[in-house]
């Protein structure tokens, strides 16, 4: 049986309309790569570490897949554009 991936990210969000435009081109990456979001900015609180107002977890069929979806020249485009906005913790993981 084969594991799914995650994506598990904290993302603390310095300008909310800025980051519009992260949204808009992390999808060419999340359709190519079969994303499917979990859980995304809904209520949450943090118990320990730092806090951020935005937290996701993103599923994908493996976990070789997830870090493919990562390394994408799309998402790789859509880190950058969420630099100027955002700062991310962001880890991908393996399911058990």
């Amino acid at each position: 049986m084969t594991k799914k991936g995650y994506w598990l990210a904290m993302v603390d969000i310095a300008d909310q309309e800025g980051y519009q435009e992260y949204i808009a081109l992390n999808k060419a990456a999340f359709d190519k790569y079969g994303a499917t979001f979990v859980a995304r900015a809904g209520r949450h609180q943090v118990m320990e570490g730092p806090d951020a107002n935005r937290v996701v977890v993103i599923e994908f069929k493996d976990y070789e897949t997830a870090l493919a979806c990562y390394n994408s020249v799309e998402y790789q485009k859509a880190v950058e554009v969420r630099a100027k906005y955002a700062k991310a913790h962001l880890s991908v993981v393996e399911g058990v």
